[in-house]
């Protein structure tokens, strides 16, 4: 039975690995649920408590990042509250549209606030790239915290 749960701890992080970079899949939480279930299986005496606190603050912040970084890349932009409330908007469309929805969605919506708001194209597209860089770094920091998960696994197995 240890060895079945192994697996499905190890198979959890590698679909959470796929998962960074696909949409579909909640990367970053399938890697701490892994992590979880392999440091439960050997009752927290090869991955110490003190780890899987980190990994749960490592994940949440790559979570937070992931929702919230395209509205702040577009406030501190410029964008008005609606250009903010439309890049949210979009972020949360894009998660049911697929990997076009998440790259775009977000910058369509910031974009179409903005238009609301303003009515100047110009600014709305300068938010709107704003926004689309905020999606780049948030998907940069979810995989790094990804990866930086996987490593403090492997090492705490190591140690």
């Amino acid at each position: 039975m240890t060895t079945i749960l192994w697996i499905i701890a190890v198979l959890l992080m590698l679909v959470g690995v796929v998962g960074t970079m696909l949409p579909a899949i909640p990367g970053v939480p399938l890697i701490f649920a892994g992590m979880l279930l392999a440091a439960w299986i050997n009752d927290f005496q090869l991955i110490s408590m003190f780890t899987v606190i980190v990994m749960a603050i490592l994940a949440a912040l790559a979570i937070i990042t992931d929702y919230v970084a395209a509205a702040l890349f577009a406030k501190r932009a410029g964008a008005s509250r609606q250009g903010i409330i439309g890049a949210a908007v979009g972020t949360i469309a894009g998660l049911f549209v697929g990997l076009w929805g998440l790259l775009f969605m977000p910058l369509a919506g910031a974009v179409i606030g903005e238009l609301i708001a303003r009515k100047d194209m110009l600014h709305a597209g300068k938010i709107g790239v704003a926004t689309w860089f905020g999606l780049i770094v948030a998907a940069i920091v979810k995989l790094a915290v990804a990866f930086t998960m996987v490593g403090l696994f492997v090492a705490a197995l190591l140690i």
